[in-house]
């Protein structure tokens, strides 16, 4: 019999990523949580430079951008990882942390990638339900962790829903979990947060020898094209991740535009501050309807329609606007411009209706 290469069995049955569906003609995009507004000040001049260095390979350890993360942060650059999305660094954790009959803790519905990357280590996921207001059961999640757990995934605000995780509630969860287990705090929307109850856990990972945070540039900064994340916790940490980079990853036209993103904080905020006032008044909007709908401090809303978010996701696209549907419980929806806004809205309202 002739044999012939086989993957590895962690393939096996493994999830697809689902990207937002891309608009067509006429027709507005709403379905990937990116950031309306088009590039910061400085950044497309940035991009134009860097194209002359093209034809060179990038610094390997993307020393300008950690040197300026770790001024704005007041971290030491040992304390930072950076990588093509915060996502990758997600996986440079799964790498270098996790091995095949590991656990990993996560909440679920959470973040699409989670279940893939952790797959993709060999290790086994142990998705812990949302609560019934669609935020993590922190009490459920410390209750899944046994000998085999080596991370814990905490996401605020969570991807899809947009609920978060107090600062009270995450200090006390992190106090519950072991000193051998990583709690891993994704950060990717704390641009838009407003509650005053919830704040980064920064300092946490600097200051504690179990936390790392994930940031991106892709959302509030607006460089979702380009791939630019990182991490900070541990040095200990770090190192190790270091050592699961992918060579050569963070290009030298996504560092440029990531350090000329960075230089335009005032307009940022700005631009932050817009959508979040647009968000609100979203939900203000949502409370007139049928449906509880979670407080958000994303910049999207969350519509819990059960087994009907792919036919109200159909409607939107016929309609000019395009959602992200999860099938079976809800529709995620990026907060874009007013009109567009308005427009899924219009749908929504109709389709209650009937």
């Amino acid at each position: 019999m002739v044999k012939h290469p086989t993957s590895r069995q962690a393939l096996t049955g493994i999830p697809a990523y689902r990207a937002g569906r891309p608009a067509s003609a006429g027709s507005a995009k709403l379905s990937s949580n990116e950031n309306p507004f088009p590039p910061l000040p400085g950044v497309e001049a940035a991009i134009v430079d860097a194209a002359g260095e093209v034809n060179r390979y990038p610094d390997f350890g993307s020393a300008r951008l950690l040197k300026a993360l770790s001024q704005r942060l007041g971290v030491d650059e040992v304390q930072i990882s950076v990588g093509t999305g915060s996502v990758a660094v997600l996986v440079q954790v799964m790498t270098a942390m996790v091995e095949a009959g590991d656990e990993v803790v996560m909440p679920w519905r959470s973040f699409e990638a989670y279940p893939i990357v952790i797959q993709l280590s060999g290790a086994t996921q142990v998705r812990v339900p949302l609560t019934a207001d669609h935020a993590h059961d922190l009490g459920a999640m410390a209750a899944a962790i046994n000998d085999k757990t080596r991370v814990v995934l905490v996401c605020t605000p969570n991807n899809p829903t947009g609920s978060i995780v107090r600062r009270r509630e995450l200090l006390e969860f992190i106090d519950a979990v072991p000193s051998d287990v990583l709690v891993v705090v994704d950060e990717a929307y704390l641009e838009f947060v407003r509650d005053a109850d919830s704040t980064s856990a920064l300092d946490l990972a600097v200051s504690r020898d179990n936390v790392l945070v994930l940031r991106t540039f892709s959302k509030a900064f607006g460089l979702a094209n380009l791939r630019v994340g990182y991490g900070v916790g541990p040095r200990a940490i770090v190192q190790e991740l270091r050592k699961t980079q992918l060579p050569f990853g963070v290009s030298t036209v996504a560092e440029g535009a990531a350090l000329a993103a960075l230089a335009g904080a005032a307009e940022l905020q700005r631009r932050v501050n817009v959508l979040v006032r647009e968000r609100d008044r979203v939900l203000r909007e949502l409370v007139a309807h049928p449906i509880e709908v979670p407080d958000s401090q994303g910049n999207f809303v969350w519509l819990p329609l059960g087994t009907s978010a792919t036919e109200f996701a159909d409607l939107c696209s016929e309609a000019g606007v395009v959602v992200r549907s999860f099938p079976g419980d809800g529709v995620r929806v990026t907060i874009g411009e007013r009109a567009a806004n308005d427009l899924w809205l219009s749908v929504l309202g109709r389709y209650l209706q009937r």
